[in-house]
C-alpha cells in the first residue's frame, strides 16, 4: 500500500471516494519513516476539484483505523484522506470529523512480484533484473549506497567522539584501536580505548617502555609479557589511580600469533610513541602510499585499516567541520583500493554486478545489511526496478540461474 501510494502506481481510470467524489493525487506527500503519526505528511489531493493539503493515512482495511486507535489520537486529526484497499466502514478523527476514504486496489502483478521479493529463497531475490539494468542506474545506486554507508559511519564516529569528551584525537585513536582487533578482538580494543587515560599516557609519550606498560597494563595483559612490565605498571597505576579493563574479553583462540592482542598493543604503542597515531598526521596524508608510510604497513592489512579507520575518520571529520576536500579524499581513497573479497561481494558478482574498487564493495555490504537482510526491497532501487521494470513479466516465467 505504501509503495503504491508513494510511487503513484494508481489506476488509470481515476479514483473516487467511497461516497462518489472524484479524487486526484497531486502530491503523495513525504513518507513518514518514524513509528508515530500518519504515514505521509504534507500531501496534496483534489477532492471534487477542491485542493486539500494535509496528511494521509493508509490501511489495508478501513477498520484498521479503529484497531490502531487513531480515533483517539490527536496526531491524526489533520489527516485529509484515508487510503485503503478494502473500505469496510467509515472512520472519524478524535474530533468526530468523518474522513473521505478512497480505495486503491493493488494490481495482481505487483502483489505477485512483491511476494516473490519477500518470500523468495533465492538470494538476492531480485537477481534476475540486475544484469539488464543500464550501467548508469547501477552506478547511481552504488554511489548512493557508498555515501549512505559513510554517513552511517560518520554518526558512529561522532557518537564515539561525544563519549570521549568531544576529542576528535581520542575518537580517531579509539577507531584505530578497534581496527587493530581485526574483527575477533574489535570489541575488546574498543573497551580498552575507552578506559585508556590518554592524558596520562601523553606525559610518558617519549618513553616507549612506559607507553607499552600503560597499554598492556590497562588491557590486563601483563601476564603475556616480561615481569618488568608488571613492576613498572604497579608504579604507574598508583601514580595515576588507574583501573584496568576486564581481561577476560580478549580472544586468543583461532588467532594467529602475529594477531595476538598483546602483540597488536605493542605495535600500537610504538606507533603512538612515534606520533603516528595523531589525527593531524593522518589528515596530512593525501593518498594510499603516504598512509602506508604513516602506519608502516602494506598489503591487505593496510587496505583494511584504510577502509575501516582512515576513510570513516577523514570523512566524518570533514563532514563535521565543513571541509569538503576531506570528504572527497575519503571517496578517492576507496576508489584507489581493490574491492574486498568476501562472501557478500562474491555473491553480488555472481548476480552480474561489476565490482571494481573498495568503494563498490562497501556499497554492496551496505546493500546487503541495510536492505536485503531487512527485506527492505521497497526502498531499494534494484527492488524498484524489479517491481516496475518493463522486463518484469518475462522474468516471472524464466528459470532460476543461481
Amino acid at each position: 500500500m505504501h509503495y503504491t501510494w508513494r510511487h503513484k502506481l494508481l489506476p488509470l481510470e481515476g479514483l473516487h471516494t467511497t461516497d462518489g467524489r472524484q479524487v486526484e493525487v497531486v502530491d503523495p506527500g513525504l513518507y513518514n519513516r518514524s513509528d508515530a503519526g500518519p504515514d505521509f505528511f504534507n500531501a496534496k489531493v483534489k477532492v471534487d476539484g477542491l485542493v486539500w493539503v494535509g496528511n494521509v493515512e493508509l490501511h489495508v482495511k478501513a477498520s484498521d483505523w479503529y484497531r490502531h486507535r487513531h480515533d483517539r489520537d490527536a496526531a491524526y486529526d489533520n489527516v485529509v484522506l484515508h487510503v485503503v484497499e478494502q473500505a469496510d466502514m467509515d472512520v472519524a478523527t478524535s474530533q468526530g470529523k468523518v474522513l473521505p476514504t478512497v480505495v486503491v486496489p493493488i494490481s495482481d502483478a505487483l502483489h505477485h512480484d512483491y511476494e516473490e521479493l519477500i518470500k523468495s529463497e533465492k538470494y538476492p531475490p531480485c537477481y534476475k533484473v540486475i544484469p539488464t539494468l543500464p550501467s548508469l542506474k547501477v552506478h547511481s545506486w552504488m554511489a548512493a549506497l557508498q555515501t549512505e554507508r559513510l554517513e552511517q559511519k560518520t554518526r558512529a564516529m561522532q557518537q564515539r567522539v561525544k563519549e570521549l569528551g568531544g576529542s576528535w584525537e581520542d575518537g580517531y585513536f579509539a577507531t584505530l584501536a578497534h581496527s587493530f582487533g581485526f574483527g575477533i578482538n574489535g570489541d575488546a580494543f574498543d573497551a580498552w580505548a575507552r578506559v585508556m587515560p590518554m592524558s596520562a599516557v601523553a606525559h610518558h609519550r617519549d618513553d616507549l617502555f612506559q607507553v607499552e606498560t600503560l597499554f598492556l597494563g590497562m588491557a590486563n595483559l601483563l601476564e603475556r609479557v616480561e615481569e618488568r612490565y608488571a613492576r613498572e605498571f604497579a608504579y604507574l597505576r598508583k601514580k595515576f589511580g588507574l583501573e584496568p579493563m576486564d581481561g577476560s574479553m580478549w580472544r586468543y583462540l583461532r588467532t594467529r600469533p602475529q594477531n595476538f592482542p598483546h602483540v597488536r598493543l605493542l605495535q600500537l604503542a610504538k606507533m603512538y610513541h612515534e606520533r603516528r597515531t595523531t589525527l593531524s598526521a593522518l589528515l596530512d596524508c593525501k593518498d594510499v602510499k603516504s598512509i602506508g608510510e604513516l602506519y608502516g604497513m602494506k598489503g591487505a592489512k593496510l587496505d583494511l585499516l584504510i577502509i575501516n579507520t582512515v576513510v570513516p575518520s577523514v570523512f566524518a571529520y570533514g563532514r563535521s567541520h565543513g571541509k569538503q576536500e576531506l570528504e572527497e579524499r575519503a571517496f578517492d581513497l576507496l576508489e584507489a583500493l581493490k574491492p574486498e573479497d568476501n562472501h557478500i561481494v562474491r555473491m553480488w558478482r555472481e548476480c552480474g554486478l561489476d565490482v571494481g574498487s573498495a568503494g563498490d564493495s562497501q556499497a554492496l555490504i551496505q546493500l546487503k545489511k541495510e536492505y536485503c537482510d531487512r527485506k527492505e526491497c521497497l526502498r531499494c532501487r534494484f527492488g524498484y526496478e524489479f517491481l516496475t521494470g518493463e522486463h518484469r513479466h518475462r522474468f516471472l516465467s524464466e528459470p532460476a540461474k543461481i
